[in-house]
């Protein structure tokens, strides 16, 4: 390796001393912040184009300098005498440069450019873009979108074909857009939030022998950083705060814990993570406040009548909906997401069912009172994962969590106490899939497998070796469910018989007989929406995102210490991986939606009263520099951040819901289609 000092050269003018450029082999490296220098191999080039010459024996590194005669003789004698491989070791040189100085030009221009960004997005507002041209920012890409690279192109396509997107990232911002189209609160608004998402405090007023309960009074050991805390430096207490008594199903003696009231009892999980904050925020915009809106909090680890024996939960969301008809004579909007999603339909049969737990309101209150069921991201027909949830304690993949929760049950939680844990809330049970192999597949044949699939999604549970009675024949779901059953306490699977059913009601008659029986009031193929022909209901569900769909499993062989049967295997080269993903919003699966489609078939049993049913299927295109997804994700959790729910929301609550268009993006309803679910 050699070294060489050069001066930068502009037209034979020295510009600097101070450059130090290293050859290593051919390749010449300059330093860091260097101005551009000419080398030898560029020399002759610069003398024919300036008329300048090389000195033949000047010495590696000194400048050019302007000569004329005897010199230009010398030099034309040297050129004439050059050897062939000088020539091309010069061209290769000089291609190197060449390459060189344009990485440098781009490099330079990024850096710029990098600069400019940056401090736009630092000091830039959101009126600085009021005068911004866009037709002519479009003009300007149309001209030299031929010169630049694909994915600047696209980048540039999807902001320009997103003018509107600029108000969507800010706070307010979807709410705003929609006052100024002349949007106004009309219906009051009653949230029911899903699974895990409300916080829990706990009521307990003395210390046991165990926990110092009186520190945590009032303070939310569910849902806020207090719970991270109480999990990592007290974690026995914390257990004996959230379980519940696995033979009532209800509070341990001397524990109480209780689900956070008001608007902020599901805004937000923990500081920072918002959940139905968004929501919030743009209805308040179109002149929403707590006069018109409401959270149904509630303690998602019931069963749905211990919400109602314990709480009178179903009681006042009773109560609720007709003072507000009382009120504004307005009918209520009931928007759930997820998990809420089951508890509004339980709510419709509830209401209406005669008894001294019921409601009693009579065949026509849900026709009366409810404008419309706003569907988001619903688990009416469950999801897979929560039986692996509940089989083995997988937690990763397989429950709806905040990051920062998973993370402390994966720390500190071994897979038995997890699944001993969520075993002692009935309210996850709930969410077990419904309908049996006709919804969810047989062993060989599945509603959403693909054509190319060698291994059918209705083979839920494969087992790495069938070499034992544990693990000698494969699971379909329904197969999976009774599994479950055989590998939990006896306590289990009575809290799960006596509170719920997963089959599917195939004749008029069965569907009039479930009526009376709460057991079948969670499972929308037992038991029909109420008789509401005025009741409009809106299903709004992501698309696009890989969603858990069947899984592989091992037997563990150290039991005694594990405490678990089974659990999900590793990667196995010849199984592929262990978790198979389906189509779905990372949480809940595709088919659970299929409700929502068949809702729609002309005179259906399960929906007597031809309720209008509206479907927008959400595509999952998220931003790839926000962890929540940005204003088009349609991930499970992330997607009541997402602007178009927002707005679609906003057209409901305001009576505008009729302008709301079908949307397909899925097969979903050609899926649906071939459900068997009995007589018409």
């Amino acid at each position: 390796m050699t070294t060489r000092r050069r001066r930068a050269v502009d037209g034979g003018n020295e510009l600097s001393d101070n450059n130090t450029s290293i050859e290593q082999d051919g390749v010449v490296k300059e330093p860091k912040g260097a101005i551009p220098v000419v080398t030898e191999s560029l020399e002759d080039e610069i003398t024919q184009t300036l008329g300048s010459d090389s000195e033949p024996n000047r010495k590696p590194g000194s400048p050019l300098k302007n000569r004329a005669g005897d010199d230009d003789e010398k030099l034309r004698h040297r050129r004439h005498h050059r050897h062939p491989r000088e020539s091309r070791t010069n061209i290769r040189k000089s291609f190197k440069q060449s390459k060189r100085l344009i990485f440098f030009l781009g490099a330079l221009l990024g850096i710029v450019l990098a600069w400019y960004f940056a401090a736009a997005q630092e000091f830039v507002t959101l009126e600085t873009f009021n005068d911004l041209n866009l037709d002519a920012l479009s003009e300007f890409v149309e001209d030299v979108k031929g010169k630049l690279p694909v994915g600047m192109l696209n980048d540039a396509k999807e902001i320009l074909g997103n003018e509107s997107s600029l108000y969507k990232r800010e706070a307010f911002a979807v709410g705003r857009h929609m006052y100024k189209e002349g949007l106004r609160a009309k219906h009051p608004v009653v949230m029911v939030p899903g699974v895990i998402s409300t916080g829990l405090e706990s009521w307990s007023t003395t210390d046991t022998q165990d926990c110092g309960c009186e520190q945590y009074f009032r303070k939310r050991l569910w849902g806020s950083f207090n719970m991270l805390r109480a999990m990592f430096l007290d974690k026995t207490c914390w257990l004996k705060h959230i379980m519940l008594d696995p033979n009532t199903g209800l509070d341990p003696k001397g524990y109480k814990l209780r689900a956070a009231q008001g608007l902020e009892a599901a805004d937000f999980f923990v500081a920072g993570y918002w959940i139905w904050n968004k929501i919030l925020e743009n209805l308040a915009v179109i002149t929403y406040d707590p006069n018109l809106m409401s959270s149904a909090a509630y303690d998602w680890r019931l069963s749905y009548m211990d919400l109602e024996r314990r709480d009178a939960y179903f009681t006042k969301v009773k109560s609720t909906i007709e003072q507000h008809k009382q009120k504004t004579g307005e009918k209520t909007v009931l928007a759930s997401h997820s998990m809420g999603s089951q508890v509004v339909f339980f709510f419709f049969k509830w209401v209406e069912a005669t008894g001294e737990l019921y409601g009693n309101g009579g065949r026509n209150w849900v026709n009366e009172h409810i404008e419309a069921f706003v569907d988001i991201s619903g688990s009416s027909l469950g999801t897979p994962k929560s039986i692996v949830a509940l089989l083995s304690g997988e937690m990763r993949d397989t429950v709806q969590l905040n990051a920062l929760a998973v993370y402390g049950l994966e720390k500190f939680f071994s897979r038995y106490e997890r699944a001993t844990l969520l075993r002692t809330f009935p309210g996850l049970a709930s969410m077990l899939p419904k309908g049996g192999e006709a919804v969810w597949g047989s062993m060989d044949h599945a509603i959403d497998d693909a054509d190319n699939q060698t291994i059918s999604y209705g083979n839920f549970i494969r087992f790495l070796n069938n070499d034992s009675p544990l693990t000698a024949k494969n699971l379909t779901i329904p197969e999976s469910i009774e599994f479950l059953f055989s590998q939990a306490p006896q306590w289990f699977k009575d809290r799960v018989d006596i509170n719920y059913s997963h089959g599917i009601a195939r004749t008029r008659a069965e569907v009039e007989a479930n009526n009376q029986d709460y057991r079948k009031w969670v499972n929308p193929l037992e038991s029909a929406l109420p008789n509401a022909p005025d009741l409009k209901i809106y299903c709004f569900y992501g698309v696009g995102k890989p969603t858990e769909r069947a899984y592989l499993y091992q037997e563990e062989k150290a039991k005694s210490t594990i405490r678990l049967n089974v659990s999900i295997a590793a990667a196995a080269v010849d199984y592929g991986d262990p978790v198979v993903m389906g189509e779905g919003d990372g949480t809940v699966s595709l088919i659970t939606h299929s409700m929502c489609h068949r809702w729609r078939d002309p005179g259906s049993k399960f929906n007597p009263g031809n309720s209008k049913v509206t479907i927008v299927e959400m595509p999952h295109e998220p931003e790839r520099f926000d962890v929540r997804g940005g204003p088009k994700t349609a991930e499970h959790v992330d997607v009541l951040g997402r602007a178009e729910l927002n707005e679609l929301v906003l057209k409901v609550a305001a009576g505008l819901g009729h302008t709301i268009e079908d949307r397909f993006v899925s097969k979903l309803k050609d899926y649906a289609r071939n459900i068997d679910l009995g007589e018409d």
